[in-house]
C-alpha cells in the first residue's frame, strides 16, 4: 500500500522527467529547499508561476509541487530535468525558468548562495547565456 502510494506520489521517473511541467517544478522546489525547508511563501510562488506558465488550476499545481517537492528531496541531480528542458523547450522559454528560479530565490528578500549557485548550475545545464541569467535577475530584482 505504501509502495503504490509512494509510485503515485513520484510518477514514473522516465515519464516525470520527460514532461517539461515537472522538470521545472522540481527545479523551483529544489530551490525552495536550498536554505533547508520549502516555505509557504516559496510553496505559494511556486504555486503561481506553474499556474501562469502551464496554464494549471490551482489544485493541478498543488499536485504537481507535491510530486516534484517529493522527488526533489530524493535526487540532487539536475541533469535529468535539465535535459527534459533543453529537449522541449526554446532559449527563450529557458530563460523564463531561469527567471522563476531567480523569483522563488529571492521570495523572501534575501539571496543564499546556495540559491545562487543552484541558478548558475540550472542556468549553465540549460545553455542559458551568463548576460540573459543576470538580466533576468534584474527583472525580477526590478519588479
Amino acid at each position: 500500500m505504501l509502495d503504490r502510494l509512494l509510485k503515485l506520489l513520484q510518477g514514473d521517473p522516465q515519464t516525470a522527467a520527460e514532461e517539461p511541467h515537472f522538470s521545472v517544478a522540481v527545479l523551483l522546489v529544489e530551490a525552495g529547499l536550498m536554505q533547508g525547508d520549502f516555505t509557504e511563501d516559496e510553496r505559494a510562488m511556486t504555486a503561481r508561476l506553474l499556474s501562469r506558465r502551464f496554464a494549471l488550476s490551482p489544485d493541478e499545481a498543488a499536485e504537481l509541487i507535491t510530486r516534484a517537492e517529493v522527488r526533489a528531496r530524493s535526487t540532487a541531480q539536475y541533469f535529468p530535468f535539465t535535459n527534459s528542458l533543453n529537449n522541449s523547450m526554446s532559449i527563450d522559454d529557458k530563460i523564463e525558468v531561469v527567471e522563476m528560479l531567480w523569483r522563488i530565490a529571492y521570495v523572501d528578500g534575501v539571496l543564499d548562495p546556495f540559491e545562487d549557485q543552484l541558478i548558475r548550475q540550472v542556468g549553465g545545464l540549460l545553455h542559458v547565456p551568463d548576460r540573459e541569467r543576470m538580466l533576468a535577475r534584474k527583472r525580477v530584482l526590478g519588479s
